[in-house]
């Protein structure tokens, strides 16, 4: 697979997971879990540890991903789309801050 896009990530997580909607106590171990990721992207940031020769374990680019990873992991078990939700929030900003959304068709033109 050369791309992947937000929705079949959040899928695909779900399938590997499974089914968690409306569990406050596994949603309550999610969000210790995205904020520990978020302590691990920050000492990495702050050692700028990136990754070299596709070495990725202890990098930015791993906590990265491990922080998309508990976001999504969040989203489904509210049974939020997440694509949708940045659809209608950009929506908002690009009025807030009066620029064009990343959503339209022409946003790189």
């Amino acid at each position: 697979m050369d791309n992947l896009t937000l929705n079949y990530l959040q899928k695909a997580i779900q399938k590997i997971d499974g089914i968690t909607d409306g569990d406050s106590k596994i949603s309550d171990r999610y969000f210790m879990k995205f904020i520990e990721e978020v302590g691990e992207l920050s000492e990495c940031i702050r050692k700028n540890k990136r990754m070299v020769n596709d070495e990725i374990k202890g990098t930015i680019e791993e906590e990265l991903y491990d922080v998309l990873y508990y976001i999504i992991r969040l989203a489904n078990t509210y049974d939020i789309d997440l694509e949708k939700s940045i659809f209608l929030k950009e929506k908002i900003n690009a009025k807030k801050y009066n620029r064009k959304s990343i959503c339209d068709k022409n946003f790189f033109d």
